[in-house]
């Protein structure tokens, strides 16, 4: 039999051996007063890898005191599921089963569908987990059914005591006695992005390639000089990119640099440069016209160079947009448009803008004093719509004098 990873054979068996989630498992943690009243709902799990989801239904299988089915929805079929079912029908699952299933995103909207009545009439207690926001994966009517809890990345100080407990373990394992110094658990905790799966992964590893002592010196051959949570098609993915134009739009630079950065450093360039042209005719726009062109240039030069230096023309782009001017006049027109279109209305464009009806009618602006003359142009079920409000920056407003003076407006 293959020997289970240091990461696995530590894995807690109570909620007292567990480390971070304090909201969860502390001494008022929901998921421990829980246990403790004898109550076991269904329940949903999300949040990063190696945070205690799989942990934590364990030990609430254990607790519980129903037989334990596990599933995989990466790879497991509705077959699976109709066993886990059939299962109830004997007398082990007489009183219910408790199914985990991890990943459930993966399991389409017929798959999570044939839970459902088992779910409701108790012969399936479901304890779910997926690394994606539940309320865009997970079908609504199991989300109405389950008390979802959120699980964070664990701080840098509460997977510190997870490693000296598996350098105990390998020491005990191994007949050694091998150390680490505070400054290499320290940086190991740093950089396993809260993951402590991860950190112990990466002690078990340093400590085969240690003689006497784990060091930072240790480290740097068996460890990536930077790692987070990056995935390009998962929730953290778009959460990083969404704090990026959140403190862009804020106007915070000091937020803009640190999440640019964490963006480029995990290797997601062309998210950066897609969502930073983006913010530049979104949030900027019309106060800062030239934003757009500008951001457009960094991008560019970001490609022709790649990483590392793309840093530098991207970084330039960012914290001109954050410091930038703001505006979303633009973005609100278009939006307030867009709902009028898609009430139907608009239909018939005025004749005397159509070629096929040879602009009869039209009158040619350039012909009139400041380029300018009043007519109608839009159809005449939105005569008087408006859609554009000039912005109060300082662009905006001297574009507003301009216009206000061409039109004769007060």
């Amino acid at each position: 039999m293959a020997e289970k990873p240091t990461a696995d054979a530590l894995r807690p068996s109570s909620f007292d051996e567990m480390v971070g989630q304090p909201h969860l498992f502390g001494k008022n943690g929901a998921l421990r007063r829980m246990v403790e009243n004898g109550y076991l709902p269904n329940m949903i799990f999300f949040g990063p890898p190696g945070t205690g989801k799989t942990t934590a239904a364990g030990i609430l299988a254990a607790s519980s005191g129903k037989p334990l089915r596990s599933l995989n929805a990466t790879s497991a079929s509705l077959s699976d599921v109709r066993e886990v079912i059939a299962d109830t029908k004997n007398v082990f699952g007489s009183g219910g089963v408790l199914l985990y299933l991890d990943e459930i995103q993966y399991f389409n909207r017929k798959q999570q569908q044939s839970l459902l009545e088992y779910i409701e009439d108790g012969r399936i207690t479901l304890i779910a987990s997926t690394t994606e926001n539940p309320y865009l994966y997970v079908y609504n009517a199991i989300i109405s059914r389950s008390a979802v809890f959120e699980f964070k990345a664990v701080e840098p100080a509460d997977i510190i005591p997870a490693l000296t407990r598996a350098l105990d373990y390998l020491n005990g394992k191994n007949g050694a006695d091998k150390s680490a110094s505070d400054d290499a658990l320290a940086y190991i905790a740093s950089i396993a992005a809260g993951d402590v799966r991860r950190a112990v992964n990466y002690l078990e590893n340093a400590y085969f390639l240690a003689d006497a002592e784990i060091t930072r010196e240790t480290l740097e051959g068996c460890v990536p000089r930077v790692v987070g949570n990056f995935d390009a098609n998962g929730t953290v993915h778009y959460d990083l990119l969404s704090a990026i134009q959140k403190s862009i739009r804020g106007s915070d630079p000091d937020a803009t640099a640190f999440y640019i950065a964490k963006a480029l450093e995990g290797g997601d360039l062309i998210g950066v440069c897609r969502r930073l042209q983006v913010i530049a005719s979104e949030d900027i726009g019309l106060a800062y016209p030239q934003a757009a062109a500008i951001t457009r240039a960094c991008v560019e030069s970001a490609f022709d160079l790649g990483m590392p230096e793309a840093s530098i023309p991207l970084i330039n782009a960012a914290l001109m947009l954050a410091t930038a001017p703001k505006s979303n006049s633009a973005n609100v027109a278009y939006n307030r448009a867009k709902a009028d279109i898609e009430a139907g209305k608009g239909q018939n464009l005025p004749d005397h803008l159509r070629p096929g009806n040879n602009y009869r009618g039209y009158k040619y602006p350039h012909d009139f004093p400041g380029h300018w003359v009043k007519q109608q142009y839009l159809p005449s079920d939105l005569a008087d719509a408006r859609y554009y409000e000039f912005g109060d920056n300082k662009t905006e407003q001297t574009a507003k004098a301009f216009h206000d003076s061409v039109t004769g407006k007060k």
